[in-house]
């Protein structure tokens, strides 16, 4: 399976914390509008758990766990710019590896560079995300640590919107993906907290499923 959830009491502890502190929020009724021009009823900025102690903890901990048990044979973490950053430094931290970090582009300046830390050709790597939607930007950071010499052995990530087109890629790029939870979930523990309706949940479910179509 190219994409996966830790396990379901990870999950839902991830999606209750991610809702508590904002860092996901849900509007059916008045949806937001994403870059893409798609009309979403989930706004998640994962950026909002760094302010949270006890919730970056969580998350910096759980993610380490999963790298540990499931790619035991990694030398360093990768971030991805620019939110996957931080995510992946308290990931290091916890681990006591090394950490890069891939630019979305290559410096315009200095020494240009695209991956910033120290490049070791051969070297076995963890990317880290905070959030996946299609996938795009995280596996251009995996091929970009490929073209330059380095393994990777896969991404960690804290949320995944569950979105089959993310599913496609990330199988076709033969990378597998670990999260501390996704759109499932999240869904689950928001109508229990009550933070939507349950009659809400169908709305919710038709956006997953044809995101770039919904609210048209």
């Amino acid at each position: 399976m190219a994409i996966k959830v830790v396990n379901d009491q990870i999950a839902a502890q991830t999606a209750k914390y991610l809702l508590e502190v904002e860092a996901v929020q849900l509007r059916p009724n008045d949806p937001f509008t994403w870059a893409s021009g798609w009309k979403s009823p989930i706004y998640c900025d994962n950026r909002l758990t760094l302010s949270f102690p006890e919730v970056r903890t969580f998350i910096a901990k759980s993610l380490a766990e999963i790298i540990k048990s499931e790619f035991p044979d990694v030398e360093a973490i990768a971030g991805v710019a620019t939110a996957g950053i931080p995510q992946g430094a308290l990931v290091a931290a916890e681990l006591n590896l090394p950490m890069l970090y891939v630019r979305s582009k290559a410096k315009g300046h200095g020494m240009t560079n695209l991956i910033e830390g120290k490049v070791v050709k051969g070297q076995k790597v963890i990317v880290i995300e905070d959030l996946v939607s299609t996938g795009g930007s995280s596996l251009k950071a995996v091929q970009d640590l490929k073209d330059n010499g380095i393994v990777v052995l896969g991404m960690a990530a804290i949320f995944n919107y569950g979105f089959q087109k993310a599913t496609d890629n990330f199988e076709e790029a033969a990378t597998e993906l670990i999260c501390l939870s996704d759109y499932t979930h999240l869904i689950k523990a928001a109508v229990e907290k009550n933070y939507v309706a349950k009659e809400a949940v169908d709305t919710l479910t038709e956006w997953r499923n044809s995101p770039s179509t919904w609210n048209q």
